[in-house]
């Protein structure tokens, strides 16, 4: 059975951290590009940033530049997604997915382009 499980989430305080896990069962993420989302109460789905699975290039949305890190552990068959600074803006459901076309920067942030995707883990930053 494929899935994929996000953890990680919490409460955490302005300018806290926070490091999501997005494991993978039933197939192996060293073939898919890995896309991280959110999704805040009342707004769309936001894609945050991508990585390749060929040569690990990556894209981030601004809002997060500087801020949020990914990194994948094929051995593991985990991705992670490293949140520093964190604002109050940055509370949502964020979830993990995986495409198996690389990341571009023209399309990296479009859902449809998905295959998988996880159940999300609520992420909620204090002021």
């Amino acid at each position: 059975q494929v899935q994929l499980v996000e953890s990680g989430g919490g409460l955490v305080q302005f300018g806290g951290s926070l490091r999501l896990s997005c494991a993978a069962s039933g197939f192996t993420l060293d073939y898919y590009a890995i896309g991280w989302f959110r999704q805040a109460p009342g707004k769309e789905r936001e894609g945050v940033l991508c990585i390749s699975s060929s040569d690990g290039s990556t894209y981030y949305a601004d809002s997060v530049k500087g801020r949020f890190t990914i990194s994948r552990d094929n051995a593991k068959n985990t991705v992670y997604l490293q949140m520093n600074s964190l604002k109050p803006e940055d509370t949502a459901v964020y979830y993990c997915a995986t495409s198996r076309v690389r990341c571009r920067p023209s399309d990296y942030a479009d859902a449809p382009r998905y295959d998988y995707w996880g159940q999300g883990t609520q992420v909620t930053v204090s002021s």
